[in-house]
């Protein structure tokens, strides 16, 4: 029997093209198949429920996940990165070193824990954190197969210091955002975000997909070009910054 997108509570967004809404964080992760290449959008908070992401990907796609884009290192979508050594791993030039230094590694277990996660399941996803293999300073390029490209974008700092986006083109094209944009909340500022930048990366945002793109935050609900832009303004009114 076929499973579709909507079988395993994925949201398809464009032909090829899906995103589901994690338990607990409302952290979203994405996914694109190519021909016989899948790229998967962040990891899930945990190695267990990066292990369901990576079954229900092939459950979805016929394919195992050979691509991981990483948008930025914060536990809720790092901690499932595990469940995908046979895959390409990438992330902004800076991410590894968040995931390798120990002071860094110890405040995302910290800050996992004080978000809920149970001690146990946090000191072990820490222990089995790795650097992404492929570190993006400006644009990659990846090429899933079947024609599809979808282009890896370091258009931070904002959120962190290390903010990757992810460009599918198509009818509507997609931008995965990460956590520089948020639908269900106020976007979060925490001790490692550069305010001061963050107008500046949502503009890149826009850049990138254009007023008729769909734009799908890190937590929430798919958004547009207006959207974003009214975010954008409302942060550099929150942080006073200038255009």
């Amino acid at each position: 029997m076929t499973v579709t997108w909507e079988d395993l509570g994925w949201e398809r967004v464009a032909a090829g093209v899906g995103r589901c809404r994690l338990p607990v964080w409302d952290c979203t992760a994405g996914l694109v198949a190519g021909e016989g290449a899948v790229l998967l959008i962040d990891a899930g908070s945990s190695p267990s429920e990066g292990a369901r992401l990576r079954e229900q990907a092939r459950a979805i796609t016929g394919h195992r996940v050979t691509h991981l884009a990483l948008t930025h290192p914060h536990f809720d979508h790092v901690f499932g990165v595990a469940a995908f050594t046979d895959a390409e791993v990438f992330g902004a030039v800076g991410v590894d070193g968040v995931l390798t230094r120990v002071r860094d590694r110890e405040e995302l277990r910290a800050d996992a824990v004080r978000n809920g996660l149970a001690q146990a399941t946090a000191a072990e996803a820490v222990d089995l954190l790795s650097p992404p293999r492929h570190l993006v300073s400006g644009e990659w390029t990846l090429d899933l197969g079947g024609g599809r490209q979808v282009l890896l974008a370091n258009v931070g700092p904002g959120h962190t210091a290390h903010d990757l986006a992810v460009l599918v083109p198509g009818d509507p094209e997609v931008v995965f955002c990460g956590d520089l944009v948020e639908e269900s909340g106020d976007p979060q500022a925490g001790p490692d975000a550069l305010p001061s930048h963050w107008p500046a990366a949502l503009d890149r945002l826009l850049d990138l997909g254009g007023e008729d793109a769909l734009y799908v935050p890190g937590h929430g609900a798919v958004v547009d070009a207006a959207f974003v832009r009214a975010q954008r303004d409302a942060l550099a009114a929150r942080f006073g910054v200038s255009r």
